[in-house]
């Protein structure tokens, strides 16, 4: 079957970041937008003839076409193969593991993580390598230098292949595997954590809610949760992927997640609740009256993850994102193992974990994972937090009590300015950044500065360095706030500010969060100018 190349035009202008390219989805549907992406990631990484690539999405809107499309493009590259998921699904960790598992030489994934999707909401693709990682900066510079020259792309004319059917079809040369999405990922879960245990936590009457928003995750978590460990019927909620996630936000957060959070903060309400996000790479822990913060997940995920097989043997070390709290430091340095701050983008990871100085990562924004993929794992999270409550028989509350007792409290929010005028975000951070110098030892809201700076990155791995990673203020009082302009949004600019506060293993670990870190929130806020640079005052996402 003969490939047809198709003129086009360059589309300068849109470099993908550490999440891919994201756009709207009418642009994404646009004559030439996917397939100009498509054809410049296959030139960056030297064509694709003789190579086999995974592919799959979320389900969003658009994602069915969208795969066909790659299907389509791949066979016209000259790709000796492809895997698919059934249906088009395959959550992101999911596509990882597939990669690895079958040596593949990278894979397209269709998301926009936990944008809103629809017709007139987010479509989003990125290329993992062939470790199953993010693409490193020096591969997406040049899909980015080639989007600007582009002047063809590559199809075949073809019918459309049966994404539905489990079975092995083809295009021309090309073998095309369409794979049950959820099956190698359950084998590897049970790999790794004691299934037995966490049924015999079920069968005892330990109740679970899961979230699965409407998103990929559902068909992972009823496989695994519900068929596989024995949790009751209706464990999971919004179970079914849907186009438009439900006409929700998949987002797990207590502001998205809310009719979890209601459910879980009831006295009557069950033991243990979670959720994921539109592609399944990020969790929310929950207990009972007992919300589990970012930070404070990971942190308690290091220091008790020798409790699941998979981990029995100890950890070679932890990361974290630089805007995630220090929690997880504090467990490194008890255990005797190496720390590391890193930018936010799980690519900045993957050197760790291939190189073994980690074992587990975590990031800000309700993404953990191990080395057992090359992504952020929402349903492994959750997997590891049940293993745990089996061995401990513990409530989530009593572990986190006992948890601050040990290291000490890192009192910790998140709040986000969604949607700001792109060139006011501009201004109000040239200004930050301008007088950081100047800050140490002035003070405000009572919260006097210690040191300030933005932050840069040396790779320990492969020496590389990235800059103008965020701006990182640090109180005498143990507080600290973080400034970062986020770009995983598609309209305007997303001011995300982190703020921690810590409280030494001896002192009191039973403030409300806001409460604790108001003087850090206020000093922020003073320090950035917010008011004076945009009409907000208040944040349109708290967590």
């Amino acid at each position: 079957m003969n490939p047809i190349n198709i003129p086009t035009q360059p589309f300068e202008g849109q470099k993908p970041g550490t999440s891919g390219l994201r756009k709207k989805t009418r642009i994404f549907m646009e004559s030439g937008y996917l397939e100009n992406f498509v054809q410049a990631t296959f030139n960056a990484i030297g064509g694709a003839k003789g190579k086999t690539f995974v592919i799959g999405g979320d389900g969003r809107y658009f994602n069915d076409r969208a795969v066909q499309t790659i299907i389509k493009m791949a066979a016209a590259n000259g790709a000796k193969g492809v895997i698919v998921g059934q249906g088009g699904l395959l959550s992101t960790p999911a596509a990882s593991h597939l990669i690895r598992l079958n040596k593949t030489d990278g894979g397209f994934i269709l998301s926009a993580s936990h944008n809103p999707g629809g017709i007139d909401e987010d479509f989003g693709i990125k290329f993992n390598m062939a470790n199953g990682g993010p693409a490193t900066e020096t591969l997406t510079n040049g899909m980015f230098e080639e989007t600007k020259t582009i002047s063809a792309f590559s199809i075949v004319e073809a019918a459309n292949i049966d994404l539905l059917a489990i079975s092995r079809q083809s295009i021309g040369d090309m073998t095309i595997e369409i794979v049950d999405p959820v099956e190698d990922y359950k084998i590897l879960m049970a790999s790794l954590f004691d299934f037995e245990k966490i049924r015999s936590l079920f069968s005892n009457g330990f109740t679970m809610r899961f979230d699965a928003m409407h998103a990929v995750t559902g068909p992972y978590a009823k496989a695994i949760l519900e068929d596989a460990l024995g949790a009751s019927k209706g464990t999971v909620l919004n179970g079914v992927p849907s186009e438009d996630f439900g006409k929700g936000h998949p987002d797990p957060n207590p502001v998205w997640a809310k009719e979890l959070m209601d459910l879980m903060m009831r006295d009557d309400g069950p033991d243990f609740g979670a959720a994921s996000d539109g592609d399944g790479d990020r969790n929310m822990i929950v207990g009972r009256n007992t919300y589990v913060t970012p930070s404070d997940s990971l942190a308690v995920l290091a220091a008790n993850a020798h409790l699941a097989p998979g981990y029995k043997s100890g950890l070679s070390g932890i990361a974290r994102s630089m805007p995630t709290s220090g929690a997880s430091d504090l467990v490194a340095e008890k255990l005797g193992i190496g720390s590391f701050e890193t930018p936010t983008g799980w690519k900045f990871f993957g050197n760790l974990l291939d190189a073994g100085k980690v074992t587990i990562c975590g990031e800000e924004s309700a993404g953990t994972g191990s080395d057992h993929v090359r992504e952020k794992d929402g349903l492994w999270a959750v997997l590891l937090w049940l293993n745990i409550l089996a061995e401990r028989k513990q409530s989530v509350a009593s572990i986190m009590a006992d948890h601050w007792k040990e290291f000490g409290r890192n009192y910790y929010s998140r709040h986000d300015y969604e949607a700001i005028p792109s060139n006011a975000a501009d201004r109000m951070f040239a200004n930050l950044i301008g007088k950081l110098n100047n800050l140490a030892s002035k003070k405000f809201a009572g919260e006097k500065v210690q040191s300030a700076d933005e932050f840069s990155y040396h790779d320990p791995v492969d020496g590389s360095v990235s800059e103008h990673q965020g701006v990182r203020i640090f109180f005498n009082s143990g507080g600290r706030a973080v400034f970062r302009l986020s770009g995983t949004g598609t309209e305007g600019a997303t001011l995300r500010i982190y703020l921690e506060q810590y409280v030494a293993a001896n002192g009191d670990h039973t403030l409300q969060t806001q409460l604790a870190l108001k003087n850090v929130s206020q000093a922020a806020l003073d320090i950035i100018e917010l008011t004076s640079f945009t009409d907000r005052t208040q944040p349109d996402v708290m967590t």
